[in-house]
């Protein structure tokens, strides 16, 4: 049994590694000899490495609905027909 939980501790240690490297954050950089992307057509300034990684507020939006809380009669949709034969 002594060996056996060993093993397992040593079988886990790589991954146990691996995961805590996942937390280290530094500043992006470019690969060497590479270099970001060009200003978009009308930027004043060139975005940064970070900036990049944010989404575009299309790419994720905000909720607008309010969330149901209780029952409530439908309103009357317009362009809920019924299907044309």
């Amino acid at each position: 049994m002594k060996g056996n939980t060993a093993m397992r501790v040593f079988a886990l240690l790589p991954f146990a590694a691996a995961l805590a490297a996942c937390g280290a954050r530094t500043e992006l950089q470019p690969a060497p000899g590479a270099q970001l992307p060009v200003a978009p057509y009308g930027a004043t300034e060139q975005p940064t490495a970070d900036k990049l990684l944010l989404p575009e507020v299309q790419a994720e939006p905000e909720r607008s609905v309010e969330l149901r809380k209780r029952s409530e009669q439908r309103e009357d949709d317009p362009f809920d027909l019924p299907p044309q034969n």
